[in-house]
């Protein structure tokens, strides 16, 4: 196997999910993927460390393929990290805000953008990525078309921003899930910890409420809980959760223990340090309330 230190991720050159990379592994080569069936496939081969997968955003809600991938894909989740989305109003140079017509981009970065965008009068089309978007207006060179992709995007394909942080919504951030081939987990009280699993309950009346009885109980906080169907079938969902806490320690693992008897099929997707963006926004909404 390969002993590759390089981080996968899914898009171009100059996607947020490489900007992410870049921020949290400032040392390593980042590895462009086509599918983020492909980012597993590189680390799981050693042709990557590590994988950067976005699994929701504060704007557009949750990247539903991951929610699938993740507890199949046999891999561990060793970190998370939250990257604010700036979008810029990139073009070839040349161009001004009087000669674009046309602005390409991600489906949901074009949604993100909206207010510019219409008050410019622009044509939107939609691309796969905002990175590749970006790439394709440098090489096509059309002074009267735009992309919205990231500052770094920009400086890869050697565009000009016309318009920067033109994001709708200025709390616009994407979390992303460090995964690796192997469980990195800290070590219990070592400092805040998130704990990531999934679980199914029988289609049962009161089998949710039952299932997670266990964590009110032992005083454990939920800050995820999602449900998805799974095998195509309408009476069978799978949870996705997030909670704090370390397995190991006592509260946590009495809840879990609690959780097996009332469902099936517990699996631990990882357990890794909460980032310190997450605990600010925990300090800022206690301070709301």
């Amino acid at each position: 196997m390969s002993k590759s230190t390089a981080i996968a991720f899914q898009g171009s050159l100059g996607a947020y999910s490489d900007l992410s990379c870049r921020n949290v592994f400032p040392e390593r080569q980042t590895m462009p993927c086509a599918t983020f069936e492909d980012v597993f496939a590189a680390v799981h081969e050693g042709t990557a460390e590590y994988g950067m997968i976005p699994v929701e955003n504060s704007v557009a809600g949750r990247v539903a393929d991951n929610h699938y991938l993740l507890p199949q894909g046999g891999l561990h989740i060793i970190g998370e990290h939250y990257q604010r989305v700036n979008h810029q109003l990139l073009a070839p140079p040349g161009a001004t805000l009087d000669t674009i017509k046309v602005v390409r981009s991600h489906i949901q970065a074009l949604s993100q953008c909206r207010k510019v965008t219409r008050a410019l009068g622009l044509r939107e089309i939609p691309h796969a990525d905002t990175a590749g978007a970006a790439k394709e207006i440098a090489e096509r060179g059309d002074i009267t078309e735009a992309a919205i992709a990231s500052e770094l995007a920009g400086r890869i394909y050697g565009l000009e921003t016309l318009k920067p942080s033109i994001e709708d919504a200025q709390h616009n951030t994407t979390r992303f899930l460090v995964m690796a081939r192997e469980p990195m987990q800290p070590a219990p009280h070592s400092g805040p910890v998130v704990t990531t699993f999934v679980f199914r309950v029988r289609s049962v009346p009161a089998a949710l409420y039952k299932a997670m009885g266990g964590f009110a109980t032992n005083g454990i906080n939920l800050t995820k809980l999602e449900s998805y169907m799974v095998d195509g079938r309408f009476t069978a969902a799978q949870f996705y959760v997030d909670v704090e806490g370390h397995p190991e320690e006592r509260p946590l693992r009495l809840a879990l223990e609690e959780l097996e008897f009332f469902a099936r099929e517990v699996k631990i997707l990882g357990v890794y340090p909460a980032n310190p963006f997450r605990l600010e926004q925990q300090n800022q909404a206690i301070g709301d309330d």
